[in-house]
């Protein structure tokens, strides 16, 4: 993981297919189980909810309010983030590599002036490789066991 001002970059390999991991990006079911629970559609223009633990002493009522801003299957997922006061965007860009895929995070819009954004951003930094990919791989890992096989409307159109 990788940071700078205003962005964390997080590159992680995971052991699975671009097809696969497209799949976990881009199913509600499989999104709520290694992120969170949402309305997602995999459809530009689609704007949809993330739902977690408030956190009032932030200023974030546990409602993450987002929009798919672009869309390029097996490729790139780019969302607006916006949550308590931050105005941001995630980035998912999938790169074959091997037998698996080469998943890059950036998580961008954070302002390094604003007392709010440094809090967020200093949780956010270490949650997305700690909490968040691992839980990825974790769900990677369960349903290859149990044949998981890339959904055919993944792609898009909903």
């Amino acid at each position: 993981m990788t940071t700078d001002q205003g962005v964390i970059r997080v590159d992680q390999y995971l052991g699975h297919p671009p097809a696969r991991v497209w799949r976990a990006l881009t199913d509600p079911e499989l999104l709520a189980r290694w992120f969170m629970p949402n309305d997602f559609k995999p459809v530009p223009g689609h704007r949809f909810t993330f739902r977690t633990n408030p956190r009032p002493d932030q200023g974030f009522d546990g409602v993450v309010h987002c929009e798919v801003l672009d869309l390029d299957p097996e490729r790139r997922l780019r969302l607006a983030w916006r949550g308590g006061t931050l105005d941001s965007t995630v980035s998912w860009t999938l790169a074959a590599e091997g037998r698996g895929t080469r998943l890059f995070v950036e998580h961008s819009g954070f302002d390094p002036d604003d007392p709010d954004h440094r809090r967020t951003f200093a949780i956010m930094s270490g949650g997305w490789r700690s909490h968040v990919l691992r839980r990825l791989a974790a769900t990677l890992d369960t349903t290859a066991e149990t044949g998981l096989t890339p959904h055919p409307r993944s792609g898009g159109g909903g």
